[in-house]
């Protein structure tokens, strides 16, 4: 499915389940974009504060690679749970996470409409990237999937059992390549 235009949407959730709070005149309190790609393991954000050099706002970042291949509603029942994180933010001025507002704040919504479901958590699937690096502790041997190699990092296990907590050089990890490519 195409990615759908975000500020249609918000103009009508905030219409239907914030009592127009989170505009003003007819200019949104916040900025709504798709991501640009690089969002892949989480469907959206809501964050406020110094979003670029010098600039304070308020924006909601949906996540294109998570969403555009799901149905309409993943997208709608995202934004809608970012709206609310915004007007908890913006409207009630309270600084909470999935706190109390935000349960009471759902549920209205969530018994309001049987579109769509607001949830805490979604269960949207998720592109996992191949690990690249096996990080390889040479005193016990344990392996840890890794993205990246870390310079520094030590075997936690080995560091805490052998030397008290303290990082020693002889639990550096070794990394050696996941998969060989072909």
């Amino acid at each position: 499915m195409s990615l759908v235009p975000l500020l249609p949407l918000f103009h009508r959730f905030n219409r239907e389940f914030f009592d127009g709070a989170l505009v003003v005149g007819s200019k949104p309190l916040l900025s709504l974009r798709w991501s640009d790609g690089r969002l892949r393991k989480t469907a959206g954000f809501y964050r406020s504060g110094f979003i670029d050099v010098g600039k304070q706002g308020a924006e909601i970042v949906l996540s294109r690679p998570v969403l555009e291949h799901l149905p309409q509603i993943a997208t709608e029942s995202t934004l809608c749970h970012e709206m609310i994180h915004a007007w908890i933010d913006l409207v009630l001025c309270v600084r909470e996470g999935h706190g109390p507002h935000f349960h009471a704040r759902m549920e209205a919504i969530n018994s309001s409409q049987s579109r769509f479901q607001i949830s805490v958590r979604h269960k949207f699937p998720v592109i996992e990237k191949p690990m690249k690096w096996w990080a390889i502790c040479p005193l016990c041997g344990s392996r840890s999937a890794y993205q990246r190699r870390m310079r520094g990092a030590a075997c936690r296990y080995c560091c805490d059992r052998l030397f008290a907590g303290t990082w020693d050089s002889s639990c550096l990890l070794v990394y050696e390549p996941a998969c060989k490519e072909s």
